[in-house]
């Protein structure tokens, strides 16, 4: 027991670890529960549809997580700036944040509107599992076009989030996202299908687009409203953008830091879309299928991911104030916690999570291919779980370059080989492929752990 004991906390650290955390949890399960019931209803449609949806939100995945490592990397700073009380500092990544996020939007923008074909048809393979190859292109194209409309108010909606998060304001965003995310299922219930009391006539996978555009806005313009009307909470808020200046020294400093990260979630998203592809390979009804696993998935994964964030908040903070040894501690304790939440999480997944299925109106064999993702996922739950702790553990002292090689490289350089090359090289099924892809996590578990447990990661850095 001695032993173990390093390993789990008191009620006092269980308590302010789940202060952190709980809010960022059930943000991510309304909004995973709401994106279930988006796929749910686009799929109702059809199986070139939820496909052509599926496919549009893999790329916008990209952009996505290229908002997130952009401002993870200066968020790093705005964690250590709270924990020393230094409300200057906060304004100055605030204000990189901004920058960082307009110029994500404008380069992402630019490349969906000209690249729009050659990525979408990336996904459209004939193989095994047959469907329509062209409509499915052109429901995805429709789906893109609307979905343009909201991306630079997720980029703002990000930036005031994140560092509100950083700066011990999880409740916020979480309240805020629960407005958003009503307002997104609402709409679509009005906008999918027809109405005609309403008379509204039914706009399928366009107005799903529609109605997630106008709910990132909404979504922007009430936290942006709120942080303004609350400057005593919010004291790094006053004069933050009467001029967009930051310190030369400042700019490099966190540019050093956060352009790894950038870079990171760049090509890791690049790399689980290549993934994407390469199991697109097998046919569309595996597009369908991997999507409908992808839904369930996210949703049962929330409260691991949301840990890992918190680790990263918890972590920084202890940095900023100096207290590497506490900063370590909570590390490793957050990251048994996440393990255990996983397991428990990964078995309510295995025997419930492919009921979801039943609601689709899809083909047979993507039905089934979706439950099988979803039983294999059950038991990858865990892996990830350590993988993501020991992520967000070496990120929170600014080791953004290791972290990026241990993040990003390990899908590079194992993860999307397996995927194609089992494929073409062993000829293997899907069935054969998806497990013993996901399998290969365990390798980055161990160097993660590895590398934790050497302290390379405890540095302060303002």
């Amino acid at each position: 027991m001695n032993r173990l004991k390093p390993y789990f906390g008191d009620r006092a650290f269980y308590k302010m670890a789940l202060t952190v955390a709980l809010p960022m949890m059930l943000q991510n399960l309304i909004t995973n529960l709401v994106g279930m019931l988006d796929n749910i209803m686009v799929g109702k449609l059809g199986t070139e549809q939820v496909s052509g949806v599926s496919i549009v939100n893999q790329i916008l995945f990209v952009y996505s997580l290229a908002v997130f490592g952009g401002l993870s990397g200066v968020g790093i700073f705005t964690a250590q700036y709270y924990g020393k009380g230094d409300q200057q500092g906060i304004r100055y990544t605030l204000r990189l944040k901004a920058l960082i996020g307009t110029g994500i939007f404008a380069v992402g923008t630019a490349i969906l509107l000209v690249f729009q074909e050659p990525l979408i048809d990336l996904f459209l393979h004939d193989g095994s599992y047959q469907g329509d190859l062209e409509l499915t292109m052109a429901f995805a194209k429709e789906y893109l076009f609307v979905m343009l409309f909201g991306l630079l108010f997720f980029a703002f909606t990000q930036v005031f989030a994140d560092t509100m998060r950083q700066t011990g304001d999880t409740f916020t965003p979480m309240l805020v996202g629960f407005i958003a995310v009503g307002t997104n299922c609402l709409l679509n219930y009005l906008f999918i299908f027809e109405h005609p009391a309403l008379r509204l006539p039914g706009w399928g996978v366009k107005g799903a687009a529609a109605a997630t555009a106008i709910s990132r806005v909404a979504e922007c313009l009430i936290l942006t409203c709120y942080v303004y009307s609350k400057k005593k909470k919010f004291p790094y808020i006053k004069g933050a953008f009467k001029s967009l200046y930051i310190p030369g020294g400042d700019i490099k400093k966190m540019l050093r830091k956060g352009m790894p990260i950038l870079f990171n979630e760049i090509l890791w998203s690049c790399g689980m879309t290549a993934m994407s592809v390469a199991y697109s390979l097998h046919g569309l009804d595996v597009v369908a299928g991997y999507s409908i696993s992808s839904t369930v998935s996210n949703l049962f994964a929330m409260a691991f991911l949301s840990l890992g964030s918190s680790i990263g908040i918890i972590a920084g903070k202890h940095l900023g104030a100096g207290d590497g040894e506490g900063a370590y501690d909570a590390a490793r304790k957050m990251t048994v916690f996440s393990l255990l939440v996983s397991l428990a999480v990964g078995a309510l997944m295995f025997f419930f999570g492919g009921e979801v299925t039943r609601f689709y109106n899809t083909s047979p064999e993507s039905i089934a291919l979706a439950k099988y993702f979803i039983r294999v996922c059950s038991f990858a739950l865990p892996l990830w779980s350590v993988s993501n702790a020991a992520y967000f553990t070496l990120r929170s002292g600014g080791k953004t370059v290791l972290t990026s090689v241990f993040d990003s490289g390990s899908v590079w350089l194992i993860s999307v080989p397996a995927a194609f090359g089992l494929f073409y090289l062993c000829h293997l099924s899907i069935y054969w492929i998806y497990p013993i892809v996901l399998s290969l996590e365990l390798i980055k578990d161990v160097v993660g752990v590895v590398l934790v447990r050497k302290r390379v990661w405890i540095r302060t850095i303002v």
